[in-house]
């Protein structure tokens, strides 16, 4: 897992914006997994859900990194350079 991503300065201490993926609560659609917006809060779908609301918030907002929001799940993601980060590493 990686360390050297420059976007861990834009991770925040986020409260989750719902307790599903926002948008398909909104409409009534599901999801398969869910993701973290750690630099927000926006709750979205991961990209095996139909809508792939995570991925989309990120080409709308250029929040660079997400973590899983699934129960026993602390992994994270930047989306800017592709790399898995370590559980807990913030900038």
């Amino acid at each position: 897992m990686a360390t050297g991503c420059p976007h861990l300065n834009q991770i925040r201490q986020v409260t989750p914006s719902a307790s599903g993926c926002e948008e398909c609560l909104a409409t009534g659609d599901r999801w398969v997994h869910l993701r973290l917006c750690l630099s927000c809060g926006h709750v979205g779908c991961c990209d095996s859900s139909k809508n792939k609301h995570a991925t989309k918030h990120y080409h709308k907002t250029s929040h660079p990194i997400i973590q899983s929001f699934e129960p026993g799940e602390n992994w994270r993601w930047c989306y800017a350079d592709e790399l898995t980060l370590a559980p807990g590493i913030h900038g």
